[in-house]
């Protein structure tokens, strides 16, 4: 195939094409076009300002170059302007703080007072409160010791026992259970001294260790010391001697795979810390150890128990009104609890001051490491500030119980008392603690000792009628669990949900009916909770149903009798 030739095969030309017309169609008179005038119609008659407007645009147009002045011109345009402005008076972007973050109970009571105290509407919730029926029986505790005799121990287990009272209590439990399963001999657990408690109390000072021992003869070995010939071994100097570091929550298992095989080799272990060295979740075996080591074999030493014992006497008499009973409360509003959930209250620059130096104190840095951010406002919404007296009255008083209502108060050194605490007593003027019970001279062998002291108030909350957690902790920990093994397993028991008290108390608007409304619906919510079985992961020394208690067979709604 040929090429396409471009060029003519002949020789002559092809003709041009006419000339273009020297101005376009368009713009020729006459043209008629919508939007455009005709020839028989006047143009519009344009204003002085859009004669100026259409010349800028034109001259813009034609001259394109101009736009490059366009952001000089701009920046000029706001530079005078801004030049023009006063800043003496800056506007204020106010910041609308979320609900529940802002500690406002004061603001709420000073509101409500009259109403509260006016209300009659109903009797004293004491008498009253635990309505829940059983479901399928009550429960009733089914823990044994062994009647049998003990195999040859595989050697000495030492442990030492590291926190407050009942965080060591923790460590007694597991050691009792570790050491039955592995079949050793336990030392009576070492007490550490520890710079937040400051407590040098050592087992017997605080525990029956003769009851203990006595208690668990058949089931666990448990000695004060080492042979000496065995300790010789190690200098006489227990830092000699082979030391695990276990980690946190361990396995059973781990202990037999692991410990165990070191044990027989070495006849004496130490464990140092042992607090919370065991898992939760653990075999019938391991688990019934536990339950006879805490509700059993673990009894006040004589000084703690007459002291306790007869503070709830006490008690009771000043609710004869009342049939004997009187609610006990656990208030955490010490200076470190205050200052460790970094939460604000209503105590201004000074409560700002203390807050940074009890920091310093009990934890040295950690609240101010670089990149750490607080905010107090979260955490209140999150429900992990501490409750105040105020807001515990103010709850308490919403869910029914009167001002006669008698109130054993359990507690340490309430922060900036003489101010906080005024409100709880003019809601509750029957209130009492340790100290307003007892005498100097009676509290002296303890005044000196948080253990001991905290022992004592465990035992008067264990015998309440009503037991109120406000911050959680190791304390109502095991107060649930022993008030369930105590009281056919209901924990009788307010655990208040925070989280919606924070809504509650930061709503300027709510009234008092309204407010009642919803604490009594968070009253009877604690009630339906009192018996609950263990899951996995949960604490046997809370929820001692099913390995510590057994279902009887009754199921009517009748309540088991307060234990004494």
């Amino acid at each position: 195939m040929l090429p396409y030739n471009r060029l003519p095969s002949t020789g002559y030309s092809t003709p041009s094409p006419p000339s273009s017309p020297l101005r376009s169609p368009r713009l020729l008179p006459g043209r008629i076009k919508t939007g455009r005038f005709s020839p028989n119609q006047p143009p519009p008659v344009r204003t002085v300002s859009q004669r100026l407007a259409w010349l800028f645009i034109s001259v813009l147009l034609r001259r394109q170059g101009v736009f490059l002045f366009a952001p000089l011109i701009y920046i000029s345009c706001m530079l005078l302007y801004i030049g023009s402005v006063s800043f003496d008076i800056v506007p204020i972007i106010k910041h609308r703080p979320a609900p529940g973050s802002v500690y406002r109970s004061p603001e709420l009571y000073s509101k409500l007072r009259d109403e509260m105290d006016s209300d009659d509407s109903s009797v004293d919730a004491i008498s009253t409160i635990w309505k829940s029926a059983y479901k399928g029986g009550e429960w009733r505790p089914c823990v044994n010791g062994s009647s049998g005799g003990l195999p040859e121990s595989n050697g000495y287990i030492y442990v030492e026992a590291n926190g407050g009272l009942n965080q060591q209590r923790t460590s007694i439990c597991n050691a009792v259970a570790v050491a039955g399963y592995l079949n050793a001999t336990l030392v009576i657990p070492n007490f550490h001294y520890h710079s937040i408690w400051k407590d040098p109390s050592k087992f017997s000072d605080i525990y029956d260790e003769e009851y203990f021992v006595n208690t668990l003869k058949n089931d666990v070995r448990v000695v004060e010391e080492i042979p000496e010939y065995l300790m010789e071994r190690f200098g006489s100097n227990m830092t000699n001697v082979y030391n695990f570091r276990i980690k946190a929550w361990s396995s059973i298992q781990y202990y037999k795979d692991v410990v165990l095989p070191k044990l027989l080799e070495e006849k004496v272990i130490r464990i140092s810390p042992f607090a919370n060295r065991l898992s939760f979740d653990a075999p019938p075996v391991v688990q019934r150890l536990r339950c006879l080591a805490n509700y059993e074999a673990l009894r006040f030493s004589s000084p703690i128990l007459t002291m306790g014992e007869s503070l709830v006497a006490r008690m009771r008499k000043h609710s004869e009104m009342n049939g004997g009973k009187y609610v006990s409360i656990h208030l955490r509003f010490e200076e470190d609890m205050v200052a460790f959930s970094c939460c604000v209250f209503d105590g201004g620059k000074q409560e700002r001051q203390d807050m940074v130096a009890a920091r310093e104190i009990g934890w040295k840095g950690k609240f101010t490491k670089p990149g750490r951010v607080i905010r107090p406002g979260a955490i209140r919404i999150n429900g992990k500030c501490p409750l105040t007296p105020l807001e515990v009255g103010l709850m308490l008083r919403g869910m029914g119980f009167t001002k006669n209502t008698p109130i054993y108060l359990a507690s340490g050194k309430i922060y900036n008392a003489e101010k906080t605490m005024a409100p709880l007593l003019e809601m509750f003027p029957n209130l009492h603690t340790k100290e307003t019970l007892a005498s100097e001279e009676e509290l002296s062998l303890f005044k000196n000792y948080s253990s001991r002291m905290a022992a004592i108030d465990y035992t008067v909350c264990l015998h309440s009628e009503v037991f109120v957690t406000t911050q959680g902790g190791n304390f109502p920990h095991f107060l649930l669990g022993h008030r369930r093994y105590m009281y056919g397993g209901h924990s009788k028991t307010i655990k208040p949900d925070k989280r919606k008290l924070a809504l509650l108390f930061d709503s300027p608007n709510i009234g008092w009916k309204s407010l009642k409304r919803h604490l009594l619906n968070m009253r009877s919510h604690s009630d339906s909770k009192g018996v609950e079985l263990k899951r996995p992961n949960d604490s046997i020394y809370s929820f001692p149903c099913p390995d510590c208690m057994c279902r009887t067979n009754r199921t009517d709604d009748s309540r088991p009798s307060s234990a004494t």
